[in-house]
C-alpha cells in the first residue's frame, strides 16, 4: 500500500497493492496502522456512505463545520469518477487550492480528506458507486455546501455538456461567502506531537 501526501496539507491519496491469481485479486484497501505511521493521527470510521450517480452527475464541494468536523476517506467502489478536494481551512498555505484524482475499482485508489478540505467528484461513467468512510456521523446543519462552479475555485472538471447538479449544490454560496459567513475550519499547522 502507497500513502502519498498530495499538495494540499493533511490531503493523501492510496493506492493499494493488487495481488492477482486466476480466482481474481484481493487488496487492503485502508489499514489504520498504515495511516498513523504515514499521516501521524489515526481515523476511527464512525459512519460509512455510498452514493451512486449517473454519468456527468456533479456532487460537492461539501464539508462539514467544527464541531463535529468531519474526514473522509472515499473510494469509488463502481464506475470512475473524476474527484475533487479543495482547502477550505483558512489561514493554510494551500487555502482556496484543489487536488484531482481519477478514482475507480480497477486503481482501487482512495482518497483521504481531513476536517476542514471540502470534497466533491464528476461520475465519469453511469452507475458510478462512491463509498464514504466518514470520522464522525451525520449531525443535521453542519453540513456546508460550496458552488463547484465558483469561478475563483476554476475547478477544471472536464465535462462536455452540462453536468446534472442537485439545485442545493448549483445555489451554494462562493467559497469567499463562506469564509465571509465564518464557517471554515481555520487551518491548524501540524506540530510535532499532533500531526494535522
Amino acid at each position: 500500500m502507497d500513502i502519498a501526501e498530495l499538495d494540499i496539507p493533511g490531503v493523501f491519496v492510496v493506492t493499494p497493492e493488487f495481488r492477482k491469481d486466476e480466482r481474481g485479486s484481493f487488496f487492503e484497501g485502508m489499514r489504520e496502522d498504515e495511516f498513523e505511521r504515514v499521516m501521524g493521527r489515526s481515523f476511527v470510521p464512525r459512519q460509512i456512505n455510498y452514493s451512486v450517480s449517473q454519468n456527468n452527475t456533479l456532487r460537492g464541494i461539501h464539508s462539514v463545520t467544527s464541531p463535529p468536523g468531519q474526514a473522509k476517506f472515499v473510494t469509488c467502489v463502481r464506475g470512475a469518477l473524476r474527484d475533487f478536494v479543495v482547502d477550505l481551512r483558512p489561514g493554510s498555505p494551500t487555502f482556496g487550492a484543489f487536488a484531482s484524482n481519477v478514482l475507480d475499482p480497477e486503481s482501487g485508489r482512495s482518497v483521504f480528506v481531513p476536517e476542514g478540505v471540502g470534497h466533491g467528484f464528476l461520475a465519469l461513467a453511469d452507475d458510478s458507486c462512491i463509498s464514504y468512510v466518514l470520522s464522525s456521523v451525520y449531525v443535521p446543519g453542519t453540513q456546508i455546501d460550496i458552488n463547484p462552479l465558483d469561478p475563483d475555485l476554476a475547478l477544471p472538471w472536464g465535462w462536455t455538456r452540462p453536468p446534472l447538479m442537485s439545485e442545493k449544490d448549483a445555489n451554494a454560496m462562493s467559497l469567499r461567502q463562506a469564509e465571509e459567513a465564518g464557517l471554515l475550519m481555520p487551518y491548524r499547522a501540524p506540530d510535532a506531537r499532533h500531526p494535522a
